[in-house]
């Protein structure tokens, strides 16, 4: 049910998104999503991509700071109130989201959300609880 993300540490200089994203498609990886928070001098670059241990691989190889991190994917449906009740079903089981990016889907109708947590299991069940879609690796990397 957890799906790997990648997480860079980026230089906040100008060409540095170009450079990693080089390496990712020169070693045949496809990104399915991504987010990227800033700060004055760097940034933090997750990323989900087709080959997360390949991407990973290498990243470390072009002599990159990454990581591979355990996040959860859901479903929504592309609708008014979707993600609300997906957010009402982990705050009444009183999970804390540490942080969270969405991306349309190929599947009609659908939205998907990348969400990482501080407790894995206790979200998935309290999603699972709200009727919310849990996306699996395999379907998110073949998206």
């Amino acid at each position: 049910m957890l799906i790997k993300q990648l997480s860079i540490f980026v230089e906040n200089k100008s060409g540095r998104l170009a450079d990693i994203t080089a390496v990712i498609a020169q070693a045949g990886i496809d990104i399915r999503a991504l987010s990227i928070a800033d700060t004055t001098n760097f940034g933090i670059l997750r990323l989900i991509v087709d080959k997360p241990d390949e991407a990973e691989k290498a990243l470390k190889e072009a002599g990159l700071t990454v990581s591979l991190t355990n996040v959860i994917a859901i479903g929504i449906p592309d609708k008014p109130g979707g993600f609300a009740s997906a957010m009402k079903g982990l705050a009444d089981a009183g999970v804390g989201i540490e942080y969270m990016y969405a991306f349309i889907s190929r599947d009609q109708g659908r939205a998907c959300v990348i969400l990482r947590v501080g407790d894995n299991d206790l979200a998935i069940n309290a999603l699972k609880k709200a009727d919310v879609e849990i996306l699996t690796g395999e379907r998110i990397y073949t998206m």
